[in-house]
C-alpha cells in the first residue's frame, strides 16, 4: 500500500460523512475502497490507495487496509488509526461499524487530486444508502471477482475486462511501476 495515512484517515472521514453512517460497517467500508480504486482505474489508470486486493469470499478486501482497521477494532489503544477512528459493535448486531473520530473537513480535500475526489463523490453517491450486502453483491459482478478464485490476488488490470473501463492494460501497468 503506498497510500499515506493521513490520505487513508481522510478517506474514512469522506465515506463516513458522505454515505448512510448507521449502514457503514467493516464491510462495505472495504467495498467502498475497492469501488474507489478500481473506478479511479478504469477511468485514469490509476488507483487511489494501491493497497493489494485480495479475493475473499464477500468480495474484494483491501488487505492492508482491513488489517489496519481490524487491529483497531482489537486494540484501540495502540493500532495505528486509534486516534481517527472507533469500531463499534452493538448487542444483538452482526454489523461492525465504522466511526470516525471527526467528520471530514475542508482541510481533508488536499489529500486528493480531483480526479481521486470526484471518483470517491462518485462512489458515495452510488452507495450512500446501500448495506453492505448489496455493495458485496455488486463486487460480485466485477471481473476482478469472477476472474480470480478465493484468497488470490486481485490485479488491477483486471480492471480493463469490465466493459466501463476506458484505459487499458498499458497504461494501467505503467502508472503502477511509477509509484514502486
Amino acid at each position: 500500500m503506498k497510500i499515506p495515512i493521513p490520505k487513508l484517515q481522510a478517506m474514512i472521514r469522506f465515506f463516513a460523512s458522505n454515505t448512510d453512517s448507521r449502514l457503514l460497517g467493516k464491510k462495505k467500508l472495504m467495498k467502498l475502497f475497492y469501488f474507489a480504486d478500481f473506478m479511479h482505474v478504469k477511468k485514469y489508470a490509476s488507483p487511489i490507495t494501491y493497497d493489494n486486493y485480495v479475493h475473499l469470499e464477500h468480495g474484494p478486501i483491501p488487505s492492508t487496509i482491513l488489517n489496519l482497521i481490524n487491529a483497531v477494532e482489537n486494540d484501540n489503544e495502540n493500532a495505528l488509526l486509534a486516534e481517527s477512528l472507533m469500531v463499534e459493535i452493538k448487542e444483538n448486531s452482526l454489523l461492525k461499524r465504522v466511526v470516525p473520530t471527526r467528520s471530514f473537513s475542508e482541510n481533508d480535500l488536499k489529500y486528493f487530486t480531483p480526479s481521486e475526489f470526484k471518483i470517491l463523490q462518485n462512489v458515495c453517491e452510488r452507495f450512500n444508502d446501500k448495506t453492505g450486502r448489496y455493495i458485496e453483491e455488486r463486487s460480485h459482478e466485477e471481473a476482478a471477482w469472477r476472474l480470480t478464485n478465493e484468497l488470490d490476488d486481485i490485479p488491477y488490470t483486471l480492471a480493463t475486462k469490465d466493459p466501463d473501463c476506458l484505459t487499458d492494460e498499458n497504461e494501467i501497468r505503467l502508472a503502477l511501476l511509477v509509484m514502486n
